[in-house]
């Protein structure tokens, strides 16, 4: 069993997303996947819409979008995760596998692609372009791939200051003298910056960004703010968050963004 496995057979990936931390990532992210839907809409009905979730987890998004409707298709490399999807009864059709070799899918297979957990648990940028170039490929073109990223500023905040840990990692390697986050699989979980996000396409290539966003902007560092806020001032602070989710200047210390972009035509 791998580090990541035995990390997500304890880790409870849906009562993250329930908190209201993880809930304004995931009404965020949400909002920016029904937008993609209808940006290539046209005159399509709901279930004619091909939506492919890699890294899927237990389901949080594919399953939801399941029951819209839409015709989903869940890839996920954890047995234990893969398990509890299936578990929900949807019509997700679910298989394990990596986001490296998409080899069951054929070329444009799909409409829109979600591509959320992959890319916090590839340490180098070559499998990170490896990951993103076959979500093209199986993506039309035209289509939407939605990519999401653990943002190198939130990490040094949190575990290096916030939990003190800074000195440890420095003094390891896990931090350069630039203060950025040299992860190994060791560390579950990699962070990048904007200019690595940049990079990475530029490498994959035949892809054009829409937008990107800050997926939970400050929440995660409010959690216990976010946790004893009254429910009309939390749905302000989420009108809030909405607003302010794709201002530039939030994005590098946002705990997650979200990458999205358009296959281009060929």
């Amino acid at each position: 069993m791998t580090e990541l496995e035995r990390h997500y057979n304890k880790f409870n990936e849906e009562k993250r997303l329930q908190r209201r931390h993880g809930q304004v990532e995931y009404l965020t992210t949400m909002r920016y996947i029904y937008k993609s839907i209808e940006s290539i809409k046209g005159t399509s009905r709901a279930e004619d819409i091909r939506i492919l979730d890699i890294g899927a987890g237990t389901g949080r998004y594919s399953v939801a979008l399941s029951e819209e409707g839409y015709d989903v298709t869940a890839v996920e490399l954890v047995k234990y995760n893969l398990g509890i999807l299936k578990k929900k009864g949807s019509n997700v059709k679910a298989y394990q596998g990596n986001a490296l070799k998409l080899k069951r899918f054929t070329e444009n297979s799909f409409d829109i692609t979600l591509l959320f957990g992959p890319m916090y648990h590839l340490y180098t940028i070559e499998d990170k372009v490896k990951a993103l170039s076959e979500a093209k490929r199986v993506t039309r073109p035209g289509g939407i791939i939605l990519v999401a990223y653990l943002m190198n500023e939130y990490g040094v905040l949190t575990y290096g200051f916030k939990e003190k840990h800074v000195l440890e990692c420095m003094n390891d390697g896990r931090l350069d003298r630039n203060f950025h986050c040299v992860s190994k699989e060791k560390d579950l979980y990699d962070y990048v910056r904007l200019e690595d996000i940049n990079n990475i396409n530029e490498l994959a290539g035949g892809l054009t960004r829409k937008q990107i966003i800050a997926a939970d902007g400050a929440a995660d560092y409010m959690r216990s703010v976010l946790n004893s806020m009254e429910e009309e001032v939390f749905q302000i602070f989420l009108e809030y968050h909405f607003s302010t989710c794709e201002r530039k200047e939030l994005l590098g210390a946002s705990s997650h963004t979200v990458d999205i972009l358009m296959v281009d035509e060929k």
